[in-house]
């Protein structure tokens, strides 16, 4: 597999023809690979062994350089990662950092609204606010019990 090559373009069409979800693919120092999986319903211990033995092999044809691979669920923190991630939980309670400050902060707390010209929106205590896709380092769900 060539340097250009990108992991998360090489698993995303057989984890998807397998019938799940890329939520996020994380690089965790050397040679550990973290793969989170979901698919409507969630995800059960046997997912995750399928598609690791899926991506095992096909790691083995493409000569993947990795020492370790865990697929995982996203659970109930789940990582928002897409557009379609943040528009599918609205209404929903997350949490977004930024990768610079806007209106001097760079964590918001709120409850997601939607996606509009590329921003999300969100309902925080502070009122409404628009943060550009962009500028958005991480972003996941807050669970509520």
């Amino acid at each position: 597999m060539g340097p250009g090559m990108d992991l998360q373009a090489l698993i995303e069409p057989t984890v998807a023809g397998m019938g799940y979800e890329v939520v996020a693919l994380e690089r965790v120092g050397r040679g550990l690979l973290r793969l989170f999986i979901d698919k409507p319903g969630g995800i059960q211990i046997d997912d995750c062994v399928r598609v690791s033995n899926q991506l095992t092999r096909l790691f083995t044809v493409e000569n993947v350089d990795y020492d370790r691979l865990e697929v995982s669920s996203p659970g109930l923190d789940r990582p928002l990662v897409k557009e379609a991630d943040f528009v599918r939980f609205a209404g929903q309670q997350a949490q977004v950092k930024l990768r610079l400050p806007m209106d001097g902060r760079r964590k918001y707390v709120g409850q997601l609204v939607g996606v509009q010209d590329g921003a999300v929106q969100m309902r925080t205590e502070q009122g409404e606010v628009a943060i550009p896709m962009t500028e958005i380092e991480s972003a996941r769900l807050v669970p509520q019990f």
